[in-house]
Protein backbone atom coordinates (compact mmCIF):
# COMPACT_ATOMS: atom_id res chain seq x y z
CA UNK A 1 0.00 0.00 0.00
CA UNK A 2 1.33 3.03 -1.19
CA UNK A 3 2.50 5.74 2.08
CA UNK A 4 -0.39 8.26 2.59
CA UNK A 5 0.67 11.89 2.66
CA UNK A 6 -1.85 12.94 5.38
CA UNK A 7 -1.42 10.84 8.61
CA UNK A 8 -4.13 10.57 11.04
CA UNK A 9 -3.76 12.45 13.72
CA UNK A 10 -3.65 10.78 17.12
CA UNK A 11 -6.05 10.98 19.90
CA UNK A 12 -4.69 13.42 22.50
CA UNK A 13 -7.15 11.73 25.21
CA UNK A 14 -5.54 8.85 25.21
CA UNK A 15 -1.96 10.63 25.64
CA UNK A 16 -1.28 10.48 29.62
CA UNK A 17 0.71 14.18 29.48
CA UNK A 18 -2.94 15.33 28.22
CA UNK A 19 -4.98 13.48 31.16
CA UNK A 20 -3.13 14.98 33.76
CA UNK A 21 -3.06 18.53 32.29
CA UNK A 22 -7.22 18.26 32.09
CA UNK A 23 -6.24 17.44 36.32
CA UNK A 24 -4.48 20.18 36.55
CA UNK A 25 -6.42 22.80 34.96
CA UNK A 26 -9.37 21.43 37.04
CA UNK A 27 -7.84 21.92 40.16
CA UNK A 28 -6.35 24.88 39.30
CA UNK A 29 -9.63 26.26 38.62
CA UNK A 30 -11.01 25.32 41.95
CA UNK A 31 -7.84 26.61 44.08
CA UNK A 32 -8.05 29.91 42.07
CA UNK A 33 -11.78 30.74 42.35
CA UNK A 34 -12.15 28.79 46.08
CA UNK A 35 -8.29 30.50 47.69
CA UNK A 36 -7.18 33.23 45.86
CA UNK A 37 -9.04 36.89 46.09
CA UNK A 38 -11.29 38.03 43.55
CA UNK A 39 -9.77 40.76 40.83
CA UNK A 40 -6.35 39.17 41.75
CA UNK A 41 -4.45 38.71 38.15
CA UNK A 42 -2.80 35.63 39.79
CA UNK A 43 -6.60 33.39 39.32
CA UNK A 44 -6.40 34.66 35.49
CA UNK A 45 -2.66 34.20 35.14
CA UNK A 46 -2.90 30.83 37.10
CA UNK A 47 -6.18 29.08 34.92
CA UNK A 48 -4.71 31.01 31.93
CA UNK A 49 -1.53 28.82 32.52
CA UNK A 50 -3.10 25.49 33.54
CA UNK A 51 -5.51 26.14 29.89
CA UNK A 52 -2.38 26.74 27.76
CA UNK A 53 -0.84 23.67 29.38
CA UNK A 54 -3.90 21.75 28.19
CA UNK A 55 -5.04 23.38 25.17
CA UNK A 56 -1.65 23.30 23.51
CA UNK A 57 -1.15 19.26 23.98
CA UNK A 58 -4.72 19.12 21.76
CA UNK A 59 -3.42 22.40 18.93
CA UNK A 60 -0.07 19.88 18.67
CA UNK A 61 -1.67 16.80 18.23
CA UNK A 62 -4.02 18.29 15.42
CA UNK A 63 -1.19 20.23 13.51
CA UNK A 64 0.83 16.87 13.69
CA UNK A 65 -0.84 15.38 10.93
CA UNK A 66 0.62 18.17 8.31
CA UNK A 67 3.78 19.21 10.27
CA UNK A 68 6.00 17.75 13.15
CA UNK A 69 7.86 21.02 13.69
CA UNK A 70 4.41 22.74 14.80
CA UNK A 71 3.70 19.60 16.93
CA UNK A 72 6.97 20.00 18.43
CA UNK A 73 6.67 23.65 19.21
CA UNK A 74 3.04 23.39 20.70
CA UNK A 75 3.99 20.25 22.93
CA UNK A 76 6.70 22.69 24.13
CA UNK A 77 4.55 25.54 24.50
CA UNK A 78 1.97 23.27 26.85
CA UNK A 79 5.55 22.06 29.07
CA UNK A 80 6.51 25.90 29.58
CA UNK A 81 3.20 27.02 30.24
CA UNK A 82 3.19 24.51 33.24
CA UNK A 83 6.49 26.16 34.61
CA UNK A 84 4.77 29.34 35.10
CA UNK A 85 2.03 27.51 36.54
CA UNK A 86 4.63 25.59 38.73
CA UNK A 87 6.26 29.00 39.73
CA UNK A 88 2.65 30.34 40.76
CA UNK A 89 1.97 27.30 43.30
CA UNK A 90 5.40 27.51 44.76
CA UNK A 91 5.07 31.72 44.83
CA UNK A 92 1.52 30.87 46.78
CA UNK A 93 2.96 28.85 49.70
CA UNK A 94 5.96 30.95 49.88
CA UNK A 95 3.97 33.74 50.64
CA UNK A 96 1.50 32.38 52.50
CA UNK A 97 4.33 30.59 54.36
CA UNK A 98 3.07 27.14 53.59
CA UNK A 99 5.38 24.26 53.89
CA UNK A 100 6.14 23.07 50.33
CA UNK A 101 6.69 19.43 50.64
CA UNK A 102 10.11 18.26 50.76
CA UNK A 103 11.66 15.34 48.25
CA UNK A 104 10.65 11.95 49.14
CA UNK A 105 8.42 13.30 52.56
CA UNK A 106 5.86 11.34 53.37
CA UNK A 107 3.38 13.47 51.71
CA UNK A 108 5.04 13.98 49.11
CA UNK A 109 5.88 9.64 48.29
CA UNK A 110 1.94 9.07 48.73
CA UNK A 111 1.02 11.97 46.01
CA UNK A 112 3.43 10.66 43.84
CA UNK A 113 2.00 7.42 44.01
CA UNK A 114 -1.79 8.75 43.67
CA UNK A 115 -0.33 10.98 40.42
CA UNK A 116 1.22 7.25 39.07
CA UNK A 117 -2.13 5.64 39.66
CA UNK A 118 -5.00 8.03 38.60
CA UNK A 119 -5.25 10.49 35.90
CA UNK A 120 -9.23 11.41 35.65
CA UNK A 121 -9.91 14.91 37.64
CA UNK A 122 -13.09 13.23 39.44
CA UNK A 123 -10.82 11.43 41.65
CA UNK A 124 -8.86 14.55 42.40
CA UNK A 125 -11.31 16.90 42.84
CA UNK A 126 -12.75 14.83 45.39
CA UNK A 127 -9.34 15.17 47.15
CA UNK A 128 -9.55 19.00 46.77
CA UNK A 129 -12.78 19.50 47.91
CA UNK A 130 -11.74 18.22 51.69
CA UNK A 131 -7.94 19.29 51.50
CA UNK A 132 -6.92 22.88 52.87
CA UNK A 133 -5.36 25.27 50.09
CA UNK A 134 -1.65 24.42 50.78
CA UNK A 135 -2.18 20.51 50.47
CA UNK A 136 -4.14 21.43 46.84
CA UNK A 137 -0.98 23.77 46.51
CA UNK A 138 1.37 20.58 46.85
CA UNK A 139 -0.78 17.88 45.13
CA UNK A 140 -0.77 20.28 41.54
CA UNK A 141 2.84 21.05 42.16
CA UNK A 142 4.10 17.35 42.11
CA UNK A 143 0.95 16.56 39.37
CA UNK A 144 2.50 19.46 37.42
CA UNK A 145 6.03 17.88 37.77
CA UNK A 146 4.93 14.64 36.22
CA UNK A 147 3.10 16.38 34.19
CA UNK A 148 6.66 17.55 32.94
CA UNK A 149 8.26 14.38 32.62
CA UNK A 150 5.58 12.77 30.63
CA UNK A 151 5.73 16.04 28.19
CA UNK A 152 9.48 15.68 27.78
CA UNK A 153 9.10 12.19 27.02
CA UNK A 154 6.85 13.22 24.40
CA UNK A 155 9.10 15.20 22.90
CA UNK A 156 12.03 12.94 23.00
CA UNK A 157 9.81 10.87 21.35
CA UNK A 158 8.82 13.42 18.42
CA UNK A 159 12.64 14.22 17.95
CA UNK A 160 13.49 10.08 16.87
CA UNK A 161 10.29 10.30 14.77
CA UNK A 162 10.97 13.52 12.86
CA UNK A 163 14.83 11.82 12.51
CA UNK A 164 13.67 8.86 11.30
CA UNK A 165 10.69 9.44 9.55
CA UNK A 166 11.55 12.93 8.16
CA UNK A 167 9.25 16.02 8.15
CA UNK A 168 6.17 16.57 6.01
CA UNK A 169 7.92 18.32 3.35
CA UNK A 170 10.29 15.34 2.98
CA UNK A 171 6.99 12.98 3.16
CA UNK A 172 5.73 14.89 0.38
CA UNK A 173 8.75 14.98 -1.99
CA UNK A 174 9.21 11.40 -1.28
CA UNK A 175 5.76 10.26 -2.32
CA UNK A 176 6.23 12.60 -4.82
CA UNK A 177 9.36 10.75 -6.27
CA UNK A 178 7.59 7.61 -6.13
CA UNK A 179 4.52 8.47 -8.06
CA UNK A 180 6.57 9.47 -10.91
CA UNK A 181 8.88 6.41 -10.33
CA UNK A 182 12.21 7.96 -9.21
Amino acid sequence: MPEKLIRHSGNFRKLLSYQKTEVIYEMTYYFCHNYLQKGDRTVDQMVQAARSGKQNIIEGCAASATSAKTEIKLVNVAKASLQELLEDYMDYLRTHGQRQWEENSVEWEAMRKLGKEHNDAEYFMNLCQTRPPETIANMAIILINQADYLLFKQLERLEKDFLTQGGFSEKMNRIRREQRGF
